[in-house]
């Protein structure tokens, strides 16, 4: 185990990528891929050290790239986000190509699995998480989070699948009474992410980031349902000449939250400082507004779901691919993503470029 960015960490590395998961919250980050010719590294670490703050949650000193998030959002008895994304995780095996962590939480009594594996000449990390011993509702979700605040303004393109349903967090995401501010109109629908209501009237561009700077929001779009021709739904980020990019069964995670986070809060630990940062958040939750609202089932009349219902003496398999691939600079932002056989995805971009990637993308799909 290695101490990475103050926290101790557990490693893998191959031919393709060289990655770090936190032992307190599970945190995937740095991970570096090894793209031909270059070496890139799109998750954020908090511009703080975890030593800097122990009396807050960990899910905040660590703050770092991806985590399991069970339940998602707050909760009565336990600490945000849950004790996937705070408690220890043991190390049950690790083999040249994958890492296999284990946790008994003491929230949700749940018992979770977080297996990361890797496919050879594949820039991808492959993350499952097995959970079982739980009963009843819950939210949940993976929580990437990309640093982008190297990129000029606007100079990230960012989009996802299509949707079927769009809105800004329905209240204030940022806290004036702790001065912070966000920019998005409270609740504001949309259908278009290049088209979305602003609080001082007009819209904004969300897939060009960073943007808006000293603010920061949250939106969340239900994706469309799986069709044979395109059997995942999609996320992606183009930076600086590759672009990073998540896949997901859209059965499991219905909806994607992007978490804009570009300097809107000025309380600690953030002190104005985390700066071009991007959540990309596949989730089954009704925002980030905790597992009891999420219960309440609020969007039952749109036919969306913001819990599963898990059974005690069942094992439910979470699946994501996050991978990278390298692009040209005229490649714009990613307007389809779609399989290619069983081990290839094809990717264009907004200006009709095509790529195909190698990935294995159905992992998505298999069974434990």
């Amino acid at each position: 185990m290695n101490v990475v960015h103050g926290e101790p960490s557990f490693h893998l590395a191959t031919p393709e990528l060289d990655l770090s998961v936190t032992a307190r919250g599970g945190h995937l980050a740095p991970v570096v891929f090894h793209l031909p010719g270059r070496d890139v590294s799109p998750y954020a670490l908090a511009p703080w050290q975890p030593a800097e703050y122990p009396e807050i949650p960990p899910l905040l000193s660590v703050l770092r790239g991806d985590f399991l998030c069970l339940p998602f959002g707050g909760q009565v008895a336990g600490p945000p986000h849950g004790d996937p994304a705070n408690a220890n995780w043991t190390l049950l095996a690790g083999s040249a190509d994958s890492l296999r962590l284990a946790m008994k939480t003491t929230d949700t009594g749940a018992s979770v699995e977080k297996i990361l594996s890797t496919r050879q000449g594949q820039n991808a990390v492959f993350a499952e998480h097995r959970i079982s011993n739980l009963d009843g509702d819950f939210s949940y979700g993976s929580h990437p989070v990309l640093d982008l605040s190297g990129l000029r303004n606007e100079a990230g393109r960012v989009t996802v699948s299509p949707f079927r349903w769009a809105s800004v967090f329905p209240g204030p995401f940022s806290n004036p009474a702790d001065g912070e501010t966000q920019a998005l109109a409270e609740g504001g629908r949309f259908s278009d992410l290049r088209q979305v209501p602003l609080a001082a009237g007009g819209t904004t561009d969300l897939t060009r980031y960073p943007a808006r700077r000293g603010n920061d929001d949250l939106v969340m779009m239900v994706n469309e349902p799986a069709t044979e021709e395109q059997p995942f739904a999609w996320s992606a980020v183009v930076l600086d000449g590759y672009v990073w990019f998540s896949l997901k069964n859209p059965e499991d995670f219905p909806a994607t939250m992007f978490w804009l986070s570009n300097g809107g809060r000025t309380a600690a630990p953030w002190n104005g400082r985390h700066i071009g940062r991007l959540g990309v958040e596949e989730v089954c939750s009704y925002f980030a507004n905790g597992v009891d609202m999420s219960r309440q089932d609020l969007l039952a009349a749109e036919g969306i779901p913001t819990t599963r219902h898990f059974k005690r003496d069942e094992t439910v398999s979470l699946r994501t691919i996050q991978a990278v691939a390298a692009v040209n600079t005229t490649f714009g932002a990613v307007s389809k993503i779609l399989p290619v056989g069983e081990n290839q995805v094809m990717i264009e971009g907004e200006h009709g470029s095509k790529i195909t990637a190698p990935v294995d993308w159905t992992f998505l799909f298999q069974k434990p």
